[in-house]
Formats: C-alpha cells, structure tokens, sequence
C-alpha cells in the first residue's frame, strides 16, 4: 500500500510557513462527546480565503489504496459560518463537493462523521479510542492544498486517550501538517497505549522509532512484539544500508490490536497503521508478519515511488503499472526478513512460499493478464467492493502475490547466474530513485537491473516475458540450490476439482466459480450447483466424496447429476490429479544437505544485520 511522495524542500516551505499565521491556512479540531454511537464532530476553520467561492471537498480514495471509497458518505450534518458564526450559503454541486459563498476571507466549517471501521483505509471511534484514517475523517479545500494545517485534538474528559501519529507536535494536543497532502497521508490513534521508542544513530543522525499499540494483551507480550519489531527494523535497514530520512526524525508503528478492529496494514511516510481483531496471544507471528511488509514500505513506494502514482489524486481511482514491485516485492521482504530474524524457521518460510507458488502457478488468470497489467487491476481489487459477482478468480491474480514470486525467482536467479542478489537491486532503485526521491518508470526499473546484473539482454527478457508477458521460470531448480524441493503434494490422487463444497441435505453445493482451466469448468459445473450423485453414488457428506474419488484414478471420467435452478442435470466430468504444491527441506526427506546448499541458504536466508 502506498502514499503520498513529500519532498524534503515541500516540508522545508511548509515549516518556514508556521510563524506567518495571517498567511492562509487550516485549522481543524476534532472533538467525541458522542463516540459510544461512533461520531466524532470536526471544525475546520479556513483562513484568508481568495476565492470567491471556497470549495470544500471530502476525499474519495486514501494513501495506500487505490480504489474508489466515497468517505462523504459518513459525513452528515454539515454547517458553514463567517467569522462571526453568521451562516453561510452552501451549494452541492456533487457528492463529494460542498461550495461556500458569501464568506469574507474566513470559513468556518463544522459536521458530523459517523466513524465505525478501524482498520487502515476508514476510521474507527468509540469509547475505547478515536482510530482515524485522515482521508476518511478530514474534509479539506481547493487551493488550500499547499497551506499549513494545525489539528487539534480535543481528549475527551476521563478518557487517559494519548496521540499517536506522524504529524508535528506544536503544543499539547495540537500538531501540524506542512501541507494537505502530509495531512491526509498521517493516521492517528487516539487511546490509552502502550509505547516504546529507541533511536537508530546514522553518521551522527538521531532516527527515532516509535511502537504504540492499542490492545489487551500483557506489558510481557507487549515487549516481545517490540524485541521483534526491532529486529525487523534492523534487518530492513540492513537490505539497503540505512534508514530513511524521516521528515520529522522519527517514524511510528500505530497498532490497533482490538476486537473491533478490522485486519489491514496501511503504509504512510513517516508512520504504519496496523489493525488486527486478532490479540498477540494467538497471532504474534501474523501481526508480524504486516508490520514486516508494511516498514518495507518505508523505502519501496514512500520513497523509491513509481512515477504513475504522481500526484496521487484524492477524488479519482489511482492506477500504477508498478504495483508489481511497488507491492509485490514488498510481500516478498516481508516473509523473507521473518525468515532472517528468526521469527520464521526455515520450515515455516518454505510452506509460506509453497503457498504463494499454488496461488500464483495453478490460478488461470495469466491467460488474461500479464503481471503489469494485474498491477493495473488494484482500482478494482483493493479494498473496492461490488454487489455483483466477478471473474476474478479466473482472470485475477493479485500482484502482491505474483510479484512476491517474480521477487523469488530474481533473486533465485541473480545470486545463482550473476553473483548478484535481490538485495543489490534494491539497494541500487533506493540510490538512484530514493534517496534523492525521483519517481522511476518501468523503463528505470528494467535499466538498473540491467545495471545490478551487468546483462542487459537478460533484463530485457526478464521484462518482455514476465513483467509485460506472463512467463515464470521453473522455480524448482531454483529452490534446490537452497535445499528446497519444489513437489506435487499428493501425486497419483484424484480430485474433482479446485472448488469450495459445501456439503448438506441432499448434496454438495459448489460456493465458487469453477476455474477455466479445471475439468469442472470443461463439465459445465459452476457456482451455485448442487452435485447430487458422483459415479452414480449419493453425495451426502465429505465421506461419500472421498469414497468415490479413492475408487478411481485422475483422468478417470465420470458421470455426474446435480441440480441447477430447480432443475436435475447431468454431465460428465475427468477426475484430476491434486494439483496442489508443497516446498520441502531436503532434510525433511532425507535428501543430503551439502555445504554448498548450506552457504547458499545462509546467504539467503541467514540475518544481514550488523
């Protein structure tokens, strides 16, 4: 997930701008005498106003996601006054859009938002904290987006609630945002949590990082959580040499581990937003798992940015070509630090891999889409929904996942044919793109690896046939040179196919679209119909299943009798073999372990930091 690209020289404007308060800007405070039904009430007070006509907007999309969200659809009574509290006339030109005239240089917007959805992209509140997401609570104002913004956050009265948050500390409860985009792209949590911090020094340059985690777990698993985010840290740091340079010296990991809480991960510039339902007790290595992904993010797509995702546009859907590496190898860092520190053991981090590799190997979708233009695809999948059904899982496949795996298989190929790793490459887009920040084209990106490799004709293919077309190379020499056996998980047995069954009262009812390259979908079995008999045998439970499939060999044909709207069919269907993967150590089955595998796993996996 990303947000918004902020130049040091923007954040050096928007400081010297503070002292000039006749100078035009925002001031927004943001109070909860309601939170127990979920509302919040914000004020926001716009200065030295120089249009005639103040437009004032709530955003329609946030840092980090692509899609569509409309967040004015939480937004209710809304009221404009002058600086004497005389109201104003408001027009509504669209759903998003609220036009003040009549103002005389100052506008003082005030309204409700209805808040009950923590997690990364909406806003959550209520009496246990206000969890916001900026796009989600803040509306803001055209031609006010370079002006400094001060909120101020009224704690409610009894409530112990603290502020977490990238944004700039001015006094007590107030903090600052040197211009709109810093603003919208800086989560804050209001709670009573629990909090860490250590400093990172670089050549003489403090770099605060801070935990604080809204949950109910114990102050014991609590530092766990923090020991472990710091060796993530350290080993993030260590793939590209150093921390970036936080605008404000310090960078905050903003948890949110409650019941209400919704599961995500949300990358900001200078902050994560991390939710889970889920407490550390029984999920710590999941939790983890996002906050490894997420800091990623700190430097591949914070920083080392695709130039199709500048500006990022707060009322239309976002789209990037570079979502594949933007995102996809951030997903792969991600596993891959757990397995590096230790969180993960190797055998946890191949059946992670033997996971993404089914996804990616067995989905049809690259029939439909290469991986570029699965990138393209995010203003649809990511966090958008729809009430009618889609096709995805025949012509989808995320680009998290897929481009993981492309991330697997360079590095694979980088360290066993070039002498090179993943690491250098990243490196290499973080001095180039990074630091100094210049958002890179696809054309960029194939140019350094062509640079990291020292062949060039390779790069070109690498990108002609799997970034722009839809080729994988064969991933199980690849993994065998780290002591991986790539395998069919159960060879020889039969299946009907790659569908979801539930079973009931007279049959088994398919929950899922059949996949185009299934036998099932060959059958004319799809979604919604309820297999009565296989091979003549009723279908009344997993047992009956499983008892016709044992009697018989994939490539098998047999007949098959369900109903569909109503209506008894029949068909006949080719049983198959169990397409699924699985990634083995060759200790697990005995196959030996040189010191040359055990050099190169150590490489690979072993822990880079110092």
């Amino acid at each position: 997930m990303k947000s918004k690209l902020y130049s040091l020289l923007g954040l050096a404007l928007g400081l010297m701008a503070q002292p000039a308060l006749a100078q035009q800007q925002a001031r927004y405070e943001l109070s909860f005498p309601n939170a127990v039904h979920h509302e919040a009430e914000i004020k926001i007070t716009f200065s030295d106003v120089k249009t005639d006509t103040l437009k004032v907007l709530m955003p329609r999309t946030s840092p980090g996601r692509y899609a569509i969200h409309e967040f004015a659809k939480n937004v209710y009574n809304v009221r404009a006054t002058n600086a004497q509290g005389q109201p104003l006339r408001i027009f509504r030109p669209n759903t998003s859009e609220w036009d003040v005239l009549g103002h005389q240089g100052e506008v003082i917007i005030t309204y409700t938002l209805f808040a009950d959805h923590a997690d990364g992209t909406y806003a959550g509140v209520d009496e246990t904290h206000a969890h916001l997401n900026m796009p989600a609570t803040l509306m803001y104002a055209r031609s006010f987006e370079k002006s400094p913004a001060y909120v101020t956050f009224n704690i409610p009265e009894g409530s112990n609630w603290k502020v977490a948050t990238q944004l700039k500390q001015e006094q007590g409860n107030t903090y600052f945002a040197p211009d709109f985009q810093y603003l919208m792209d800086s989560p804050t949590e209001l709670s009573n949590f629990d909090f860490a911090e250590w400093t990172v020094n670089e050549n003489g340059n403090p770099k605060t990082i801070q935990v604080a985690l809204h949950h109910r777990g114990t102050a014991e698993q609590f530092q766990q959580y923090v020991t472990q985010t710091r060796k993530i840290v350290a080993e993030q740091r260590a793939v590209y040499g150093e921390l970036p340079d936080y605008d404000f010296g310090r960078y905050t990991f903003i948890g949110c581990y409650m019941p209400q809480a919704v599961g995500d991960g949300m990358e900001h510039r200078n902050s994560t937003i991390l939710t889970s339902s889920r407490p550390l007790a029984t999920a710590m290595s999941s939790l983890l798992n996002t906050v490894s992904h997420e800091f990623f993010h700190a430097w591949n797509v914070e920083r080392i940015r695709p130039k199709t995702l500048e500006p990022f546009n707060f009322q239309e859907a976002n789209m990037s070509e570079a979502l594949w590496l933007a995102e996809g190898f951030t997903s792969y860092y991600g596993d891959l630090t757990l397995a590096r520190t230790g969180i993960f053991n190797v055998k946890e981090y191949a059946e992670n891999l033997a996971g993404d590799l089914n996804y990616v190997l067995l989905s049809p979708g690259r029939q439909y889409h290469n991986l570029a233009q699965m990138s393209q695809q995010a203003p649809f999948v990511d966090a958008a929904r729809s009430v009618d059904p889609v096709n995805r899982h025949n012509t989808f496949i995320s680009y998290y996942t897929y481009g993981s795996m492309l991330g697997l298989a360079l590095d694979m190929t980088l360290r066993q044919q070039h002498n090179k790793t993943l690491d250098d490459y990243m490196q290499a887009l973080w001095r180039k793109y990074g630091s100094p920040e210049k958002p890179y084209t696809s054309a960029d990106l194939q140019e350094t690896l062509a640079g990291v490799s020292g062949d060039a004709a390779w790069a070109k293919q690498i990108f002609e046939q799997s970034v722009n077309g839809s080729r994988l190379p064969d991933y199980a020499p690849l993994l065998a040179q780290a002591g991986l056996e790539l395998r069919k998980a159960k060879p020889g047995e039969a299946t009907l196919a790659m569908v979801s069954l539930n079973h009931k009262a007279g049959g088994a009812e398919i929950m899922n679209g059949t996949f185009v390259n299934s036998e099932a979908y060959k059958a004319g079995l799809d979604r919604g119909d309820v297999i009565l008999t296989l091979d003549g045998r009723k279908i009344k439970g997993e047992k009956d299943l499983q008892k016709v499939l044992k009697a018989h060999k994939p490539g098998d044909s047999i007949p098959v009798t369900f109903n569909r709207l109503g209506q008894t069919r029949s068909t006949t269907i080719v049983l198959e073999e169990v397409p699924t993967l699985e990634v083995v150590t060759f200790e697990s089955i005995n196959k030996q372990v040189t010191p040359e595998i055990k050099q190169f796993r150590s490489a690979w996996l072993g822990s880079k930091a110092k």
